[in-house]
């Protein structure tokens, strides 16, 4: 009976330990309710679309995507003449790395967006636990051929291995385990040799899943086949950059990985003209996404969408609120993205005034599924996209540019993105220029996705000037400097947890 209990916690969400151990803070036995789990299809169906809800809270409880990928290089500037203008003055704040003020204050912006909440890592341990008791019960259910259950499984490994890259990326060394019902305090363990845990899983289990479910509704939505592969990408070219004595092996298993899924021709880019289908959600393009839509109602916290920083009116409204942005990209940066070479990018995905450098300026790449009627005070109510092809697509030439051999192969890949954007197909040479030119590549087409600060610290770009407005210097990188916090309740009756010493010793 016991375990019973504990397997309605995949359905309703709240996941727990059996045991009175709360290392990683997972909520007592005593509040679950219900009985008979996973008896039928239905009942993993359930808990594999709650899994994905779990990771999707952690992305929705602030601004998570711009807070974490976009803002700490230095890129984006707050508009001070903007409503509440000093509640988004944590841009800047963040592009000083001074995340303790970001997080703790002193500033007006510590009521509203509650960047406190990333630091907290146990939402994805409910959903890690989760997986694991799917993937230990789901042979049990009844009337699921082999198939289906191996591509539950796959299914449950993706989810496990997604939270395990985002903490990854967000804390570094974080505890890692795979076994249902879990109750041994562990201590963090090597970044490299937990996504390299996750490769082990994800490659066993890669061909269960799906490349497609048949039904476009699900396209993006449920983990298949291109997603399970677009995470072991990201997976391996984050180790190349940790992992220098096996890098060359990252980069092949990279270019392979990504030969393969343009090989399966399921995915496609669509034209650049047809951007507002991508960014709604379940395209042909898309990889992984958490799929929103006004016209289902969903509910997205008013500050978490990216949109939210750089739409002003008619996309926001009332007017006498929204007259500028409340932060814009730096007229300079822009500059170096866009120099007025015909990219459709720059007229699509952004308003005239892309040079701005003040609040006149618009990102009109996530202004899609508008709330059109009304002086309604919301944000367009777009996909979060998580892994999106034409990414994938240029994380394959950036593998290939890398191995050395493979320039042609390189600039090809390279080229796919640059066509569809309008572009000429890519003309300079090869070596440290065509890697630089995919990384800028990568930065223009993924701008605003949460992809540009991993990129440059997992390149070690965050080194450089060149790069970025905030340069971390090697000592501090070594450090830990580009982590987030980790909060102190991950001590709670584990004796082994040491939390981000950089910014318990005060973040210098």
């Amino acid at each position: 009976m016991k375990k019973i209990v504990i397997y309605i916690l995949a359905i309703v969400g709240t996941l727990t330990l059996p045991s009175c151990k709360k290392f990683l803070n997972i909520q007592p036995i005593d509040k679950l309710t219900g009985n008979n789990f996973f008896q039928s299809e239905d009942d993993v169906l359930a808990s594999i679309y709650d899994m994905s809800r779990g990771v999707f809270a952690k992305v929705n409880e602030t601004q998570f995507i711009g807070a974490t990928g976009e803002y700490r290089s230095g890129e984006v500037m707050h508009e001070a003449q903007s409503d509440l203008g000093t509640a988004r003055e944590y841009v800047e704040v963040l592009g000083r790395n001074d995340l303790l003020r970001t997080i703790y204050g002193p500033g007006d912006w510590t009521g509203i967006y509650h960047f406190e909440r990333i630091t907290y890592w146990t939402g994805y341990y409910q959903v890690i636990q989760s997986a694991n008791i799917l993937i230990a019960k789901v042979d049990g259910v009844p009337g699921l051929t082999d198939a289906k259950k191996k591509q539950y499984k796959a299914e449950a490994v993706f989810i496990r291995s997604l939270c395990y890259f985002f903490m990854v990326r967000l804390y570094g060394d974080v505890p890692y385990y795979t076994d249902a019902f879990h109750s041994t305090p562990l201590p963090r363990e090597n970044m490299v040799k937990v996504l390299n845990n996750c490769l082990v899983d994800l490659a066993a289990s890669k061909n269960d899943a799906p490349w497609s479910f048949g039904d476009p509704a699900l396209r993006g939505v449920r983990a298949n086949r291109g997603s399970i592969i677009a995470l072991m990408m990201n997976m391996n070219m984050w180790n190349a950059g940790f992992d220098k004595t096996n890098a060359t092996k990252y980069y092949s298993a990279t270019a392979d990985l990504g030969k393969e899924l343009v090989a399966s021709n399921v995915f496609r880019l669509l034209p650049i003209e047809e951007w507002a289908t991508v960014i709604k959600g379940r395209s042909e393009e898309s990889l992984f996404e958490f799929y929103r839509s006004v016209n289902y109602g969903d509910q997205n916290l008013n500050v978490a969408p990216i949109s939210d920083m750089f739409l002003h009116y008619p996309y926001k409204r009332p007017e006498y609120t929204h007259r500028v942005s409340f932060a814009y990209f730096r007229g300079e940066y822009m500059q170096k993205l866009y120099p007025g070479n015909g990219d459709k990018r720059a007229t699509i995905w952004f308003n005239e005034d892309i040079y701005a450098d003040n609040g006149k300026f618009m990102m009109l790449k996530f202004a899609q599924n508008n709330f059109s009627t009304g002086e309604e005070d919301n944000n367009p109510d777009n996909t979060f996209m998580i892994f999106r092809y034409a990414g994938e697509i240029l994380l394959t030439a950036e593998a290939l540019a890398e191995l050395g051999n493979s320039d042609d192969e390189a600039i090809a890949m390279l080229n796919k993105v640059r066509l569809r954007a309008g572009l000429d197909g890519y003309t300079g040479g090869g070596g440290q220029d065509l890697k630089d030119a995919i990384f800028l590549e990568r930065s223009r087409e993924l701008m605003g996705e949460g992809h540009q600060y991993f990129d440059l610290v997992r390149t070690k770009r965050i080194l450089s000037s060149e790069w970025s407005y905030n340069v971390l210097t090697l000592d501090k990188f070594n450090r830990g400097a580009w982590t987030w916090p980790i909060d102190g309740s991950a001590r709670d009756n584990n004796p082994y947890m040491v939390l981000n010493t950089y910014w318990t010793n005060g973040g210098n």
